[in-house]
């Protein structure tokens, strides 16, 4: 699940939205040591999204590179 207050996160780049996610897994961690609920699902959601947006932007850049990422299991 997003969270529904992120916004324009393609405007972030690989190594921001990296550096975010790191982030926010950090305040996770204090989230969960302090048992703070409420906390724990608002960083998830943001984790989320980042995520997300993440994901889409290294699939774009290997669709870009034009990667042929085939595996072959025949021997």
């Amino acid at each position: 699940m997003e969270h529904p207050f992120i916004h324009n996160l393609d405007e972030k780049s690989l190594e921001d939205l990296q550096n975010i996610i790191s982030d926010l897994n950090k305040k996770l961690t204090f989230a969960y040591r302090t048992g703070n609920q409420p906390l724990i699902h608002q960083l998830h959601m943001a984790i989320d999204s980042h995520r997300t947006a993440y994901n889409k932007k290294m699939d774009d850049l290997i669709k870009k590179q034009n990667l042929n990422i085939k595996i072959d299991v025949k021997k």
